[in-house]
């Protein structure tokens, strides 16, 4: 095992290219690739994906000066994901978010270098060293003071058959799950029908009738706490629809925040995110990973009152277009905010509590299943 600097790995480090005043997006039919596109060692392209001309492209391809086996970095949002380049790039480039890096190939494979960033120890370093509220984000400079340890090349190349084997089963698992996810879904509308033009005819009222909202408190970031305390649900705890225990900060526990503490099976929603985008008004119903939490400011807990199950609400809230009656009230330009008035007056159907009571069994035995999955896959990560 040997250290290295990054600057003895990393032979090449550049960016890509923004407008501003050097081109337009929107015109021609080459794919403009920014950090949204980069997700797992996958570039993904769809009808959302930007589009520039000729000119722009060689404008751009000026200063990144990409080719086949270079590695793709999200430096904003997703710190860290990354994309081996398969083939010489043809009809796209890269915005001034992703960082393009040609490694040297006689110290380390560009796979292994590519899950060193998936390592807890980078994930940490990186978000130490980002900067930002809503989107982290970290600088070139900062990159440049990592160093590797880096085993010889044979023993990377085991090390990247033995994890590329177990993102494999992952993956799987992972599909397995949304399958489930689908079955909860399609069990929904069997129950209750079309929830956005109340095919059933259920009565309705607004959410005001049935919960009450308590928003979250203004911690100061300053004195969070990296290992010890009450975890603090921010915005990317809780924004996939369940609870993700990542970048965790930690607050000493203090009587005074009793009206913030949230327990495993509470309802949670994130208020705050970026117009156009479906990163708020996302809900989910807290795991047992800990005793309680603490609910930080731009989260909002669902504290129901009587007539109404959480697990219907939290299937009901997923639902596009009952979600969009929230976000599409946005008031802001670039930062969306859904208040607490916003879903107290989001009218919705009640359907009788028995049937709301059938469709909780069915996602708790879901759910189950769900848990059983995840043990098969922690055990193959185990091996």
């Amino acid at each position: 095992m040997v250290r290295r600097t990054f600057d003895e790995v990393v032979l090449f480090a550049r960016t890509g290219l923004n407008p501003r005043t050097n081109f337009k997006l929107g015109n021609g039919d080459n794919k403009y690739i920014t950090i949204k596109n980069i997700h797992n060692n996958e570039i993904i392209i769809d009808d959302n994906t930007d589009v520039i001309d000729d000119r722009a492209i060689e404008l751009i391809h000026r200063r990144s000066q990409i080719k086949k086996g270079d590695i793709l970095f999200c430096s904003i949002g997703r710190l860290g994901d990354m994309y081996i380049i398969e083939d010489e790039p043809k009809g796209w480039d890269i915005n001034e978010s992703v960082f393009a890096f040609t490694v040297d190939t006689s110290l380390v494979r560009q796979k292994y270098f590519y899950y060193v960033f998936k390592n807890r120890d980078t994930i940490e370093y990186l978000s130490k060293n980002s900067s930002g509220s809503t989107f982290k984000s970290i600088k070139m400079n900062q990159l440049k003071k990592m160093t590797f340890d880096l085993p010889s090349l044979d023993k990377q190349d085991c090390v990247v058959a033995i994890l590329d084997s177990l993102s494999s089963i992952i993956a799987k698992r992972e599909e397995e799950l949304e399958r489930l996810d689908e079955l909860i879904k399609a069990r929904f509308v069997e129950l209750f029908g079309d929830p956005n033009i109340n095919s059933k005819g259920w009565d309705e009222c607004p959410l005001s009738e049935k919960l009450d909202v308590v928003g979250g408190y203004a911690f100061k970031s300053d004195q969070f706490d990296e290992e010890y305390g009450v975890p603090v649900l921010r915005i990317g705890n809780i924004n996939a629809g369940y609870f993700r225990p990542v970048n965790l900060v930690f607050w000493k526990e203090d009587d005074a925040l009793e009206r913030y503490v949230m327990y495993p099976g509470d309802l949670v929603m994130s208020l705050t995110g970026t117009v156009g985008k479906d990163d708020y008004g996302n809900v989910c119903i807290l795991g047992n990973e800990y005793e309680k939490y603490y609910l930080n400011q731009r989260n909002a807990k669902l504290e129901i009152k009587d007539g109404i199950d959480k697990f219907y609400l939290s299937e009901l809230l997923k639902f596009e277009q009952i979600k969009k009656r929230l976000t599409g009230i946005s008031r802001g330009v670039r930062q969306a905010n859904i208040s607490n008035k916003d879903i107290l007056n989001l009218v919705v159907p009640i359907p009788p509590m028995e049937i709301q009571n059938q469709f909780a069994e069915f996602v708790q035995q879901v759910d189950k299943s769900k848990v059983a999955k995840n043990k098969l896959t922690n055990h193959a990560l185990l091996r």
